[in-house]
């Protein structure tokens, strides 16, 4: 069957109230367009991109809408995902390959599937013999000195739901060790085969298309950012530059709110253009140290300024494939991009669990990959290094830190892992981390409804304690933990 559909109908009279109510207030729809492109994106994505059933990713991805008001269609011919709130806001979003799914604000289905690219590397290209990341296999035994059961205990953790009021929802967990995928596990329904969303995450990827565009000479990052809207000769924010972006340090006033009225869910479901939306705000200060604040909108002006770099549509939509996830063999990697055409780079990642452990392993391995130098020399600790003006040490450059603050000190964000860690963070608990002093690469994907529900810390801390204590070096690097 090509369409299915599901909602629920209201009484004429109650139809009748609220397109009043909407009528005489503008509040009114921007809530229903954000609640409606909230849906109708993650709804196409988790369908026609990570294959999950409608029915369940509506019952338990979009459980916080009030889906009471509102009504869903796949058509799954043309792959579109079409939500409605009471026949008073209705918005699209459609697949295509290679790109994944966008809404279609400002534009048409046809517009956006014409984007379409083919795949770079199919996943048929691996070796089947060959161990993970190279191929797929996994090792039977750990190397010595893992604690087996201490890390049988730390998954079980991570899977547990102690409270069924707010549950964990872990989807996904991959520790890697040594190069190698020591564990994994998978909540019912998902596999190692399962894209997964990145959220935030999708900020350190973004991060390395930069430093792919410095690799080869194409961009100083340094330099004021070539951003078209910030081109007046009067225009303060024309001194922002590339590295003011990275670090969240332009200093626009770009309001991360995570409500119906925010910048950024304003900037993600409801307009055309996400990097244009975030260009256009105001200078709020000069920037500098004062000036740090965390902003979805700096990094999707990130992710245009690439595309307007190599100047090429054709080779910007297969960019991050062929410079990135191609070469590290991360072959179910897919950048989707908003309905202008640009990635969409602060949020919409997905890859399986494997897959993102062979981002985070790229990471750990300072840019290089089996002797290929995929990001600059130098890059990975540039953008692990701490960004003046963050409270707790806690951000470096599209990266998360915890140092602490002063550094080393209790209060960092893990206190249970050394402050060499670096992380890649998401909405609803996406993480993906790396130690450099414990050799130690750390996945963990699902759907944790509230911040700081799912105990992040105690998980990397219980992981690490199964691992052999780092000696020499890098036990110098892990830095003691405070009693």
């Amino acid at each position: 069957m090509a369409k299915r559909t599901k909602g629920f109908k209201l009484g004429v009279g109650v139809v009748i109230l609220v397109v009043l109510i909407a009528l005489a207030s503008m509040p009114v729809k921007q809530t229903l367009s954000v609640g409606t492109g909230y849906a109708a994106k993650r709804l196409c994505s988790e369908v026609y991109l990570a294959e999950r059933a409608a029915d369940e990713v509506w019952r338990e991805d979009l459980a916080l809408l009030p889906l009471f008001l509102l009504s869903y269609q796949m058509d799954d011919a043309k792959k579109v995902a079409t939500v409605s709130s009471l026949g008073l806001v209705t918005q699209a979003a459609a697949y295509r390959d290679g790109l994944g799914c966008s809404l279609t604000n400002g534009t048409t289905v046809e517009a956006i599937q014409a984007m379409s690219i083919d795949f770079i590397e199919p996943a048929s290209t691996y070796d089947a013999g060959a161990l993970w990341p190279e191929g797929q296999a996994i090792q039977a035994d750990p190397p010595d000195g893992v604690d087996v059961p201490k890390l049988t205990a730390a998954l079980d953790f991570a899977f547990s739901e102690p409270d069924p009021e707010r549950p964990y929802n872990t989807r996904a967990v991959v520790v890697v060790y040594k190069g190698r995928i020591i564990a994994e596990r998978y909540a019912k329904g998902f596999d190692a085969n399962t894209r997964l969303l990145s959220w935030s995450m999708a900020k350190s990827v973004t991060n390395a298309m930069i430093g792919v565009l410095v690799k080869q000479g194409k961009l100083d990052i340094h330099l004021p950012a070539p951003v078209p809207e910030w081109k007046g000769a009067a225009d303060p924010r024309g001194k922002i530059s590339t590295d003011d972006l990275l670090r969240m340090s332009s200093g626009l006033s770009f309001d991360e709110t995570y409500g119906a009225f925010g910048d950024v869910t304003d900037m993600l479901f409801v307009q055309h253009d996400a990097a244009h939306r975030a260009a256009s705000t105001s200078l709020e200060s000069d920037g500098g140290e004062a000036a740090w604040s965390y902003s979805s909108g700096d990094t999707n002006i990130l992710a245009r300024i690439v595309r307007e770099v190599i100047g090429d549509d054709a080779v910007y939509h297969r960019f991050p494939s062929r410079e990135i996830f191609g070469p590290i063999g991360a072959y179910s990697a897919v950048f989707e991009t908003d309905p202008s055409g640009t990635f969409v780079g602060s949020s919409f990642v997905y890859m399986t669990a494997r897959d993102w452990a062979r981002f985070g392993l790229l990471y750990l391995n300072d840019g290089e990959w089996f002797g290929a130098q995929i990001l600059p020399k130098g890059w990975v600790e540039y953008s692990c290094e701490l960004t003046p003006g963050t409270p707790l040490g806690e951000y470096g450059v599209q990266w998360w830190l915890n140092r602490g603050n002063p550094e080393g000190s209790s209060n960092r964000p893990y206190p249970s892992a050394p402050t060499d860690l670096c992380t890649a963070s998401g909405f609803e608990t996406q993480r993906v981390a790396f130690i450099p002093s414990r050799e130690v690469v750390i996945v963990r994907l699902g759907l944790t409804r509230t911040s700081g529900d799912f105990p992040t810390d105690a998980f990397f801390g219980r992981v690490l304690d199964a691992l052999p204590a780092p000696t020499g070096a890098a036990a110098r690097a892990s830095d003691a933990l405070d009693p």
